[in-house]
């Protein structure tokens, strides 16, 4: 198989994306999950660009990595100057990682109106640059910034830049599709150009996906020669960011034969792009390729059935491949392959002729034209199945509810709650107050049971959302509520839906306390 190197820049090129930082930390800790991956090069910033960077090499020398080699990153010297003045030169050298890659200009209308130097001036500080650092026994890789817009500008002096690179001794060139406005013909239009010219070279390809085509003209590259891919995790970086590596893998792997991990590994793409998410504080992307909570998620009845007969009648992969799992989701479009399938998941035991099958189908049709959404609420689909069954015992039963709101002179606004509930046959009235109604019931219910169910006492409730349905109906509208539940092992998803909000509040409140119960409860008898 052919060998293809990774190179992530998700540390320098990432962190470029609106909304993310990263502290040392951060980027020491994603660089340890990186090199856990298998990736070839980690770059982990511009040293001297600012306090942190400095930090992160300083420290990044200790770390033990098995696969990947640290590069430090930076741009050619300046116009007129000498390399072993250069601070940009020195900041790479006293980084002491083992690669350095430079970016230069490729497009004449950089060289003219950005550096406003000559085009040979540009070429001489592209060649010394990386003779310099040769000398000073690194790993260089040159990346050719805007080279196809530069290729289609002037290809003959695009070429030449990459000429002085390797004159001054690059291990590698790397063709930068900056602005990501190419197409994958002209990738390997240029790629071919350049393989034919330098026909020794290690060639890297870089891409930006502002036309939406990051990965597949990464992917155009590699087809026609290249055999470096730069790129960042979940294709996090500026504008509308950098070729997702998650993406890039994948497709090369599975659907083009090349090696690009150690073997075996192609299985933690999935944890690791939701571990960066995380580490990054980003919300994971439900809906990216082969990584995603739905890359494999299957709604439609038809689909359902056909999976269950088939595991692959509407997957292109085992998504077992990349560390996923396939997802069957509940809706009114459901038929009954859904829910035995959900039940299947949630290890409950159901035949296909099991009669709640259709009585909690028709329950979920029913409630979602009442406004109820189960696709986000697996808890709330599995207590319907449970209370299907006639042996099902709830841990605690409503009899009812009060919640007060007032602005208090001294106080400003109060909300308190009073809840009653039949636990084991005995009545438990509580009250609480809280910072609004719905926090106050919480509050008021988990007093109740706290007691009799002590795991109560590890639930947060970590989300709360509320969607009107109709809002044409004004205060009358239907509101749908959408609570997530969390302790120290799990998160669970519960839904209510009412004309009232408070209502609404408490039938998926209702749910995730019930849910949350009966599962620390399954959870003690497995360790015990």
């Amino acid at each position: 198989m052919k060998q293809i190197q990774i190179y992530d820049t998700t540390l320098r090129d990432g962190t470029q994306r609106e909304g993310l930082s990263l502290t040392a930390n951060d980027k020491l800790h994603i660089a340890q999950l990186l090199d856990d991956l298998g990736v070839a090069y980690i770059e982990g910033g511009w040293p001297g660009s600012n306090p942190k960077d400095v930090e992160f090499f300083q420290r990044a020398k200790s770390l033990r990595l098995q696969q990947a080699k640290i590069a430090a990153f930076g741009s050619t010297m300046r116009v007129g100057g000498k390399p072993e003045d250069d601070a940009n030169i020195r900041a790479l050298i006293d980084a002491e990682t083992p690669v350095c890659t430079v970016v230069g200009k490729t497009w004449t209308l950089h060289v003219e109106q950005v550096l406003r130097t000559s085009h040979m001036e540009n070429l001489r500080l592209i060649c010394e640059s990386i003779a310099y650092l040769k000398s000073q026994g690194r790993e260089v890789i040159y990346d050719a910034e805007h080279f196809f817009d530069g290729y289609r500008a002037n290809f003959e002096y695009a070429l030449a830049t990459l000429n002085a690179a390797l004159e001054g001794g690059a291990d590698s060139v790397t063709l930068c599709d900056t602005n990501g406005g190419s197409l994958p013909w002209q990738i390997q239009d240029a790629v071919n150009a350049v393989r034919a010219k330098f026909p020794n070279a290690v060639i890297g390809i870089h891409t930006h996906n502002d036309g939406e085509l990051a990965v597949a003209n990464s992917l155009a590259a590699i087809q026609v020669g290249a055999t470096q891919v730069q790129g960042t995790i979940n294709g996090y970086g500026e504008r509308c960011g950098n070729a997702n590596l998650i993406a890039i893998i994948a497709d090369l792997e599975i659907k083009m034969g090349y090696q690009c991990l150690p073997e075996a590994h192609i299985e933690k793409l999935t944890t690791i792009a939701r571990s960066v998410a995380e580490i990054a504080n980003i919300a994971p992307d439900d809906f990216a390729a082969y990584v995603g909570r739905n890359a494999f998620a299957h709604k439609g009845g038809i689909h359902v059935a056909a999976q269950r007969r088939h595991p692959m009648a509407y997957q292109h992969i085992d998504p077992v491949w990349v560390g996923n799992a396939t997802h069957v989701v509940v809706s009114e479009l459901s038929g009954r392959g859904n829910l035995l399938s959900k039940a299947d998941e949630l290890n409950l035991k159901l035949d296909e002729q099991d009669p709640r099958v259709t009585r909690v189908l028709q329950q979920i049709k029913d409630k979602e034209a009442a406004g109820y959404h189960f696709e986000g609420a697996d808890a709330s689909v599995e207590l319907l199945l449970l209370r299907a069954d006639e042996l099902y015992t709830p841990p605690f039963e409503l009899i009812d509810y009060m919640t007060v709101v007032e602005h208090r002179q001294g106080r400003g606004m109060v909300a308190e709650a009073s809840v009653k509930l039949r636990v084991n046959g005995e009545i438990v009235h509580t009250a609480a107050e809280g910072n609004g109604p719905v926090n106050a019931m919480d509050i008021a219910t988990r007093k109740a049971l706290a007691q009799k169910f002590p795991a109560i006492e590890n639930f947060s409730l970590v989300d709360y959302k509320v969607r009107i349905l109709d809002g044409h109906a004004a205060t009358g509208a239907t509101t749908r509520v959408l609570i997530e539940t969390a302790n120290h092992k799990r998160r669970w998803s519960t839904v209510g839906a009412s004309t009232n909000i408070i209502d609404a509040s408490w039938l998926a409140l209702q749910d995730a306390i019930e849910y949350g119960v009966m599962v620390a409860a399954k959870d003690k008898e497995v360790n015990e």
